[in-house]
C-alpha cells in the first residue's frame, strides 16, 4: 500500500481539526446526483462572511475501461474549469492530468500534474504552465509505519528553487503522529491523532511560524459518534477560539450539519457565528 502524499502526512488531524465546521460559511447546500450513464452532477452554494454567494455546476464523467475522467465546472465568477485526467499512463501507478480555468476576457491558468503510487512510495510532480512556468515535487517514503517526505519548488524561468519543506511521520490503526517543517523551513508544526475508541477520536496540532511570531498556537478538537447516522465534534484554540459542530443524516441521502464559533475573549462582542449546511446525494 503506498503511504500518504506529502501534503497529507498530518491529514487525520487536519481533518479532524478542520472538517465539518459548519460555522466557516454561514450558509452551504450541495446536490450530488449520479445519471444512467454515469456521468455524476455536483451543485454548490454557500455565503462567506461578506454576504456574497459562491455557487458552482460541475458534471464528471469516468470510463473505466480507458482510465479517462473528464470534468467539467462553471462557478458564478464566470470561471470555466476543465479537468482531464488519465490513470495508468505509460505504467501502473502513473497517473497524469490537465487542469485549465478560464474567465472570458479574464485570467487563465494551466496545470499539468503527475502522480506516482507504488508500496511505500508516494510521488508527484506539479507543473503550472502559465505562471513562471514553476514546478513542484514533492516525494513520500514508508517502511514499518514511518512516512518519511519533501517537497520543493523550482521556478524554471529564473533557475531558482522558491520553496522547500520536509515532514516526517508514524501511523498505527489506532493512532499516528506527525512533524512538519515548511515554507522553507520556516513554520513548524507537530500533530497527533488517536482513536480512543470506535465512537471517540481525538488530536491536537501545535504551529509555531518563526518568521511572524515566537508564539506557538495549540489547537485541540475531538470527535463523538452519536450513532450510525450522527455525530458531534468540538475544538478549542489557545487563542481563545472555540467551535461546535453537529452532524445528522436525515435519510438515505440528505445530512443537515449545524455549527457555531465563539471567541471567549470577546464573549460582549458580535463576532461569534453560526452556520448550516444541508447535503443532497443520490
Amino acid at each position: 500500500m503506498a503511504p500518504p502524499a506529502f501534503s497529507d502526512i498530518q491529514k487525520s488531524s487536519n481533518d479532524l481539526l478542520t472538517r465539518d465546521f459548519f460555522h466557516l460559511a454561514p450558509a452551504a447546500i450541495d446536490v450530488k446526483t449520479v445519471a444512467p450513464n454515469g456521468v455524476g452532477f455536483t451543485v454548490k452554494g454557500k455565503t462567506n462572511s461578506a454576504n456574497a454567494i459562491a455557487a458552482s455546476v460541475e458534471a464528471k464523467y469516468a470510463d473505466k475501461s480507458t482510465g479517462l475522467t473528464l470534468t467539467q465546472a462553471w462557478n458564478n465568477a464566470n470561471a470555466l474549469d476543465t479537468k482531464i485526467e488519465l490513470s495508468e499512463l505509460l505504467t501502473p501507478g502513473l497517473k497524469g492530468e490537465l487542469v485549465t480555468s478560464v474567465v472570458p476576457n479574464g485570467a487563465r491558468n494551466a496545470k499539468l500534474n503527475f502522480f506516482y503510487q507504488q508500496n511505500q512510495v508516494n510521488a508527484r510532480l506539479f507543473f503550472d504552465l502559465l505562471k513562471g512556468p514553476i514546478a513542484t515535487a514533492d516525494l513520500a517514503v514508508a517502511h514499518d509505519g514511518f512516512t518519511a517526505g519533501a517537497e520543493l519548488g523550482y521556478d524554471i524561468n529564473d533557475a531558482t528553487v522558491n520553496k522547500y519543506s520536509v515532514g516526517v511521520g508514524y501511523a498505527h490503526p489506532l493512532y499516528n503522529v506527525a512533524a512538519t517543517a515548511t515554507s522553507n523551513l520556516s513554520v513548524f508544526t507537530a500533530s497527533y491523532y488517536h482513536k480512543v475508541s470506535p465512537l471517540v477520536e481525538a488530536g491536537a496540532k501545535a504551529t509555531w511560524d518563526s518568521v511572524k511570531s515566537s508564539a506557538v498556537n495549540v489547537e485541540f478538537a475531538t470527535k463523538y459518534k452519536l450513532d450510525s447516522t450522527a455525530f458531534v465534534k468540538a475544538k478549542i484554540a489557545d487563542s481563545g477560539l472555540a467551535a461546535l459542530s453537529y452532524s445528522q443524516l436525515l435519510r438515505p441521502g440528505v445530512t443537515l450539519g449545524l455549527g457555531a464559533s465563539f471567541d471567549a475573549l470577546k464573549l460582549a462582542e458580535p463576532v461569534h457565528k453560526l452556520g448550516f449546511s444541508l447535503s443532497f446525494s443520490s
